[in-house]
């Protein structure tokens, strides 16, 4: 029996079927997965996430596995180095983001303990389910936060799709055998 999934999912890409079916909307407390996704996210702005996720190993491998150090001592070499690079999105205000944006990443988990603390005590540490949206109250509150921490690239929408893609909210079609009706 074939499973449905979100009418998003494109079922001829395996990738992105399990992407669907073990990441996306599954809430995650590790900072080195939050860093990823949150680089991933914001290189996605203006394409689509199927793209980025056809490129991620090449993020891992030319983002030196997404370690937040490395990656914050990044200088303009390397930035060229990336620019040059042909399996990842070849932005250079958005590589120039992630640099600043581990930076900003550090400070936070210096702040809080941990960048996950940070982030879901936004909800308390609950989930939030609701679909069909891209953009919410709590994305704006989010976006603003970071933005005025120095993070680049991390409008309401970019962090809605983050905050979907990390499960502090969940946001699986009712059709969908992931949907879940919150407690």
């Amino acid at each position: 029996m074939e499973l449905t999934r979100c009418k998003w999912c494109n079922l001829k890409n395996p990738i992105y079927v399990a992407y669907h079916d073990h990441e996306w909307g599954v809430p995650s407390y590790q900072d080195h997965h939050l860093f990823e996704l949150l680089i991933l996210e914001f290189f996605q702005a203006g394409l689509s996430w199927e793209t980025i996720l056809m490129k991620r190993e090449n993020f891992r491998r030319a983002f030196d596995g997404f370690n937040i150090d490395s990656i914050a001592d990044y200088d303009e070499e390397k930035v060229q180095a990336l620019m040059n690079d042909s399996g990842i999105i070849r932005n250079k205000m958005k590589i120039h983001a992630a640099v600043t944006n581990s930076r900003v990443f550090r400070q936070i988990q210096n702040e809080w303990g941990t960048f996950s603390d940070y982030i879901w005590h936004f909800t308390d540490g609950n989930i939030i389910y609701e679909t069909d949206r891209t953009s919410s109250p709590l994305s704006d509150e989010i976006s603003k936060d970071l933005k005025k921490r120095g993070m680049k690239f991390i409008g309401t929408t970019i962090i809605y799709s983050y905050l979907q893609a990390v499960g502090i909210i969940n946001s699986h079609d009712k059709e969908c055998f992931k949907y879940v009706i919150g407690e």
